[in-house]
């Protein structure tokens, strides 16, 4: 249910786009973001922080594209997005006992801590790679091009290495059920 409610914004600017414009979604997206967190404020009690950072991100960058009229802040805002995501998986390798992928995932996988430290970083040039072909698709591509590939590359390239890396950890994955012997 987290994902799709995180996904709803992005949704609600992508069909605000193919209807209208990229002012108007991008004002549906400060508005959907906005809306996203009072949510989970009344839902959970909670915003996590990713939300904040997220919702400040879309107020700045979106609020620069409506006051200048100019989409490449928007188109900006994946990027500066992934490359704080990259920095925080970076970070948390140096800083505290266990890496963010550690903490997310510890609890059902046994690694060694450098098989910890490469899947770490795996998602630190992940993020970084998501970062870098966002600029590479905002600028030379259309702006159409650039509302598709936001929606359906960027989620796909993500599935895509989920999905290759699910297949990699499956190996190291504990068995919670208790090991029977056949008579």
């Amino acid at each position: 249910m987290k994902l799709l409610a995180d996904f709803f914004p992005i949704l609600l600017f992508f069909i605000a786009y193919k209807i209208y414009d990229i002012y108007i979604a991008t004002a549906v997206a400060i508005v959907a973001a906005l809306g996203h967190v009072v949510y989970s404020y009344f839902k959970h009690k909670n915003v996590e922080k990713m939300q904040w950072i997220t919702l400040g991100l879309i107020l700045v960058f979106g609020g620069l594209t409506l006051a200048f009229r100019d989409p490449m802040f928007i188109m900006w805002k994946p990027t500066i997005v992934n490359l704080l995501f990259a920095l925080a998986f970076l970070g948390s390798q140096y800083i505290g006992e266990k890496s963010f992928i550690e903490r997310m995932m510890g609890a059902n996988i046994s690694l060694a801590r450098k098989e910890w430290t490469k899947l770490n970083f795996s998602w630190v040039l992940f993020f970084t790679f998501l970062a870098v072909i966002n600029l590479f698709v905002a600028y030379n591509f259309s702006e159409d091009t650039w509302v598709n590939f936001k929606l359906f590359g960027m989620m796909g390239l993500t599935f895509i290495f989920i999905i290759i890396q699910g297949v990699y950890l499956s190996r190291f994955i504990k068995n919670s059920e208790p090991e029977t012997e056949e008579n």
